[in-house]
Order: structure tokens, then C-alpha cells, then sequence
């Protein structure tokens, strides 16, 4: 049985330009696994699953906990080294109505690709768009959810590693 896993969040610390002077307390992409080895329900689950997260009680107060009480959030759908789509560009988050306002966006987005596996290039893009949201951030993080691995596109390793520098 295959299950759907979150396989790492990478922090990271650079600097930005699409929000430029926004300020939050986390920018976060979500890079998710599209390829063919993601079924329509798991698909589903994926995409519930963030929804359900974002619009829980717990992450809205864990939102508003922050210092400035607010986070950027994009959506990444990844299959292969060729087939990377944001599909929800930034979103600054800091209460239930524009918590829901994303999660109703995720859950209407209709899959992107069906293409083999490469996380590589999902990380990549999210460090690209990262790198352009412009937010004033202190802390980065990207979410890999996926439930295969990378067959291709680069070594996984590699993009890791750069997401880290």
C-alpha cells in the first residue's frame, strides 16, 4: 500500500522581491507530487489534507502566535524534471477568512501533470519562487509531499542541498 508522506521541509534564509516590504512570519511553498504514481484520491488527499490543515483551529492560532501574525504561502505541483506548475502563487494568510480563501482555491485547482517523479525540480522551483516572493521574512521552508521517488529530472541530494545554501 502506498502512502502519501510529507518528505522534507527544507528551511531556508534569502533574499526576495515580489511582496517586497510584506511582512510575515513564515514564507512557505508547498511542493506537491503529481506524477502517475499519485492516483485521483490520492490527489485528493493531498490537496484535503493541506486544506483541512490550513482552516484547522491549530495552525490559525499557530498563525497568530507568530510576531507579526501572518504567513506566505505558495502551491508547487510537480511530476517531471519539465512538468513543475505553481498553481497558487503567494497568499499572505493571518485568519480564518483568508485561510479559507486558500484552501478553497487549492481544493478547485485541477491537476497539472502525470508525468514520472521528480522532486528535484519541485524543490527547485520552490527555491526559485522563494527567492522572488519579496516577503520580510526570517524563516523559508518548503513542504515536499509526495509518495514516490525521484526518477527524474536531477539527484534530489543535489536540489536539497542547494535549497539549503
Amino acid at each position: 500500500m502506498r502512502a502519501v508522506i510529507c518528505l522534507l521541509a527544507i528551511p531556508l534564509a534569502f533574499a526576495s522581491a515580489a511582496h517586497a516590504g510584506d511582512k510575515v512570519d513564515l514564507a512557505l511553498v508547498l511542493a506537491t507530487d503529481v506524477s502517475r504514481s499519485i492516483d485521483d484520491s490520492e490527489f485528493e488527499l493531498e490537496k484535503k489534507g493541506y486544506a483541512s490543515a490550513f482552516t484547522s483551529k491549530q495552525v490559525i492560532d499557530a498563525v497568530r502566535s507568530g510576531a507579526i501574525g501572518a504567513i506566505g504561502v505558495a502551491y508547487v505541483e510537480f511530476a517531471s524534471s519539465f512538468e513543475v506548475r505553481t498553481v497558487l502563487d503567494w497568499s499572505v494568510i493571518h485568519d480564518e477568512a483568508s485561510a479559507q480563501i486558500f484552501a478553497d482555491k487549492l481544493v478547485g485547482a485541477p491537476r497539472s501533470f502525470w508525468g514520472r517523479t521528480a522532486i528535484s525540480a519541485g524543490i527547485d522551483r520552490a527555491v526559485q519562487l522563494l527567492a522572488e516572493s519579496g516577503f520580510e521574512t526570517t524563516r523559508r521552508m518548503i513542504d515536499v509531499c509526495g509518495d514516490g521517488t525521484n526518477n527524474a529530472g536531477r539527484d534530489v541530494s543535489d536540489a536539497r542541498d542547494d535549497a539549503m545554501k
